[in-house]
């Protein structure tokens, strides 16, 4: 059983918009293990008619190839041997949202389950629900927001491949941080962006320029983490589908170049099933600053198994050359009081009391690293962990255990990891070391530029 999110379209609504022929296309979409949406365009009677209470089948090497759809080996669920068979998509109502950056079409997000109806555990949308449902039973509903950063280019996607993907044109030509002015020229992509998620049902807040050339942030209001993990992802796709309109091009990759890098910073917190608050307490003595023993506890977890779950929060090889020294990116595995140099911040007060997750990058799967995070957390509060006292200063000048520096460590941790294998199942944590090492393994077989420059001779 999923759980409820707010719908941004009713069914009522979407009767009367098929009947006025105002809609004609569902997109019947799910998210796979890179983060993207994959499904079926389907015609609205025909939705209506069937799929909508019976749903469609899909072959199941979708949550078993790579980021180029090429089928590998190794994968228990999906290979040659087995026949590469369906599974069902199934849709998940509350979720069906206009989709408006595309004519006449809404969409409806979907879970997966084989044809005997047991669901697909290595689903990331299926990760993320049994995390839900833990905290659930500990009576805590988990609340959460991605903050997504992107570098724009002044370039069309046909053109950057055309290009190998080299000479790209920044839509910005310096530090945009901030920046009203320096943002204005790409104010029509960036608008269009965020009335268009407006209008698709997300709760838009602000956007903003960020370091690197070109670069921006679409900022969303927290949901209910399922909901802002669905958001995530419908973000991601419809921003690029609009760049390609204006004639650009985007990338949420989490190094693109020498300079800053995309982060996906992830905030969380807990309420009770009936609202209360959980995480905040009254400061009703000296003894008390506000902050209760869960939320302690919930980021003691967190920080004790950040090491173990890294390769939820930063999935590819590129995810680890984000990690450097004064890059905003985090080090250092440690929390502080508002300190951007800790892999943990902490901020805000009573109800907005929450913890910011630093770690991940652009290019991260939204539904496994709010999966790993709460994760975390509730192995926190359950084995009553105590928080350490905030970090103060430069953490990335402190002595403090470091965040892998390689897909390959983390890789390796995560396989060895007990508290991976508790928290989401041995074939999950197969599935995905298994993805990892299609990674690693495309990665060893290539030379680079950098090798024929490095080590061509010299004359």
């Amino acid at each position: 059983m999923t759980e409820s999110t707010s719908s941004p379209l009713s069914m009522a609504k979407l009767g009367q918009t098929i009947e006025s022929g105002h809609v004609d296309t569902v997109l019947v979409v799910f998210t796979d293990m890179q983060g993207r949406l994959q499904g079926k365009r389907v015609h609205a009677r025909y939705f209506l008619d069937t799929v909508m209470d019976q749903g469609m089948e899909g072959c199941n090497y979708l949550l078993a190839v790579d980021v180029d759809m090429k089928t590998v080996s190794g994968y228990d669920i999906s290979s040659w041997e087995q026949g590469y068979g369906d599974f069902l998509i199934k849709p998940d109502m509350s979720t069906l949202r206009a989709a408006p950056w595309l004519p006449g079409t809404v969409m409806v997000q979907c879970d997966l389950s084989w044809l005997d109806g047991t669901p697909v555990r290595q689903s990331p949308r299926q990760v993320l629900q049994a995390q839900i449902r833990e905290a659930n039973e500990l009576g805590c509903v988990p609340f959460g927001a991605t903050e997504l950063e992107f570098i724009v280019f002044n370039t069309t996607y046909q053109e950057a491949h055309q290009s190998n993907f080299e000479g790209l044109e920044a839509s910005t030509r310096y530090n945009v941080d901030y920046s009203i002015l320096g943002t204005s020229g790409d104010e029509p992509l960036i608008r269009d962006i965020r009335n268009t998620m407006y209008n698709a049902g997300l709760t838009v807040e602000s956007s903003k320029g960020e370091c690197n050339l070109g670069q921006h942030e679409v900022i969303f209001k927290y949901e209910r983490v399922l909901t802002t993990a669905d958001n995530h992802v419908v973000f991601k796709t419809a921003a690029k589908e609009l760049a390609s309109r204006h004639g650009k091009s985007l990338t949420f990759m989490s190094k693109f170049d020498e300079r800053e890098g995309n982060s996906c910073h992830i905030h969380m917190s807990l309420r009770g099933v009936d609202g209360s608050l959980v995480f905040a307490e009254e400061r009703n003595s000296e003894f008390s600053d506000g902050r209760s023993p869960i939320f302690k506890s919930f980021v003691a977890g967190v920080l004790a198994t950040l090491r173990d779950f890294t390769l939820l929060y930063a999935p590819t090889i590129n995810s680890y050359k984000r990690f450097r020294a004064d890059s905003f990116a985090p080090t250092a595995i440690a929390w502080g009081e508002d300190n951007r140099t800790c892999a943990l911040r902490v901020v805000g007060t009573d109800a907005g009391l929450r913890v910011e997750n630093r770690v991940p990058g652009g290019d991260v799967n939204p539904y496994l690293a709010q999966a790993a995070m709460l994760a975390g957390g509730l192995f926190g509060i359950r084995a009553s962990l105590p928080l350490e006292g905030a970090f103060v200063g430069n953490a990335y000048e402190s002595d403090l255990a470091r965040i892998p520096t390689t897909l390959r460590q983390a890789r390796d941790t995560f396989a060895d990891s007990e508290l991976a294998k508790s928290a989401f199942g041995e074939d999950v944590v197969a599935h995905y070391v298994r993805a990892a090492d299609v990674e690693l393994e495309a990665y060893d077989s290539v030379v680079t530029d950098w090798e024929r420059r490095r080590g061509f001779e010299r004359f």
